[in-house]
């Protein structure tokens, strides 16, 4: 999805891991390897926005997958929809000046079937922490550091 502000958009991220490993997709424009996600579009709440990247760009299905996070309602009378509350954000350039505000989400995978959309990523695979300490490896720091903490805590 193109941006929707010139200046901040808001996108969701996912920390997916399956026996020991991170799900990465290899991203064509920034030629690196990244956590799957997206834009939040202005029709949807985050909770949606996440479980439809998770879905487009995974393949994954939303029984597949359970979103580590707490969910908390203090208000049952359903006047306001609790969502899950992200394991960590950051503000980072995007087509700078433009910048994006990145929900990131823990979530662990029941499968490890995946597919490949070719429209949106070069590949997809799953990465062990030995992997993710290879230098030669293509990733932000910072995406190094949430993809190896993800394992750790979700292994």
């Amino acid at each position: 999805m193109p941006h929707i502000h010139k200046d901040i958009d808001f996108t969701v991220s996912a920390a997916i891991v399956f026996n020991g490993k991170i799900l990465l997709v290899d991203h064509p424009r920034y030629g690196v390897w990244l956590t799957p996600g997206g834009h939040v579009e202005l029709t949807e709440d985050t909770d949606q926005a996440l479980l439809r990247e998770i879905r487009e760009e995974t393949g994954l299905q939303e029984n597949d997958i359970e979103v580590v996070s707490e969910r908390v309602d203090p208000d049952d009378a359903g006047k306001a929809k609790p969502l899950w509350v992200p394991r960590w954000m950051n503000i980072h350039p995007a087509n700078p000046p433009h910048r994006h505000i990145d929900l990131m989400y823990l979530v662990r995978a029941k499968t490890d079937r995946i597919a490949l959309d070719r429209a949106e990523h070069n590949d997809i695979r799953w990465f062990g922490d030995e992997e993710l300490q290879d230098a030669k490896l293509p990733m932000f720091a910072d995406n190094r550091w949430y993809a190896r903490e993800a394992i750790r805590l979700l292994s």
